[in-house]
């Protein structure tokens, strides 16, 4: 006779390992290379790059309010210069920081947060089209392929890096005990 509880537990003990390190692979096949092109587009000229952004990572961030000063950087401020800086080290760090499944869960849900800010510019700031659930269309709409980064960074939130990762060898280190489990503080 078929034992279905000990099938689910087999399952869900694979599903623990293999879910995190998964949604990790498939966002560095996906997402990271798309980030970090984006993030390389903000840089400015030179070693400093990242504290003097190129003029279009302020149009990109905020499209309305350069339009407003004509297209001059100059003219924001303190707060739109710390946003750009802060929004292109994200790009950068974020991703680093899932792929090699270092500090995984807040970096994912740092993250879901950029993903969240960055559709709100695409759609009230550039006048991008969201697209709907729950029709027929899924293809390279703004919601429909948000959500799916959302879900598999979410799956890192609540599941971690998983076995493979740079959390579960610095939590092995720092949890080390008789009763602690690798990367319980993660």
């Amino acid at each position: 006779m078929i034992d279905l509880t000990r099938i689910t537990d087999t399952l869900n003990r694979a599903g623990d390992m293999v879910l995190p390190l998964l949604a990790r692979f498939i966002f560095a096949a996906v997402l990271l290379v798309y980030f970090w092109n984006a993030g390389l587009t903000k840089l400015g000229d030179g070693l400093m790059g990242l504290f003097r952004p190129a003029l279009g990572a302020y149009a990109q961030i905020f499209p309305r309010q350069m339009e407003a000063v004509g297209y001059d950087a100059s003219q924001l401020g303190l707060y739109h210069w710390a946003v750009v800086v802060a929004g292109t080290a994200a790009e950068f760090i974020l991703p680093f920081l899932i792929v090699v499944g270092l500090l995984t869960r807040l970096a994912a849900l740092g993250m879901i947060g950029f993903v969240i800010v960055q559709s709100l510019t695409d759609i009230v700031g550039h006048g991008a089209g969201t697209g709907g659930w729950f029709d027929r269309a899924s293809d390279a709409v703004i919601l429909d392929q948000r959500a799916f980064w959302v879900l598999g960074l979410t799956v890192l939130v609540f599941k971690g890096a998983g076995v493979l990762s740079l959390d579960r060898l610095v939590g092995a280190r720092w949890t080390a005990g008789p009763t602690a489990k690798p990367g319980a503080f993660l």
